[in-house]
């Protein structure tokens, strides 16, 4: 698991919202657990619909959870700097 960096606050997946949901990594269960179940704990693991959720929710996602979802391919680092800057 890379370092977190204190910059990294907003995701997720928009360019792959559309995409099918994949399996969820050990890191994924690991360090996204309390944001799944503070944000998102209502639609199912692996849905689209959750990764809609943690879409909408990016700004607010923990920095290990952001760094899981990168080293996961669920979204890519171009795409958290994007938001970061853009303030999405």
């Amino acid at each position: 698991m890379k370092a977190v960096r204190g910059a990294l606050l907003f995701v997720i997946v928009g360019p792959l919202a559309t995409a099918q949901a994949g399996p969820i990594t050990d890191e994924e269960k690991q360090f996204c657990k309390d944001d799944y179940h503070r944000f998102c704990g209502s639609y199912g693991l692996g849905t689209n619909a959750l990764r809609d959720c943690m879409n909408r929710v990016g700004h607010s996602l923990s920095h290990n959870c952001v760094d899981a979802l990168m080293d996961a391919g669920e979204v890519s680092r171009s795409e958290v700097e994007r938001r970061k800057n853009s303030g999405k």
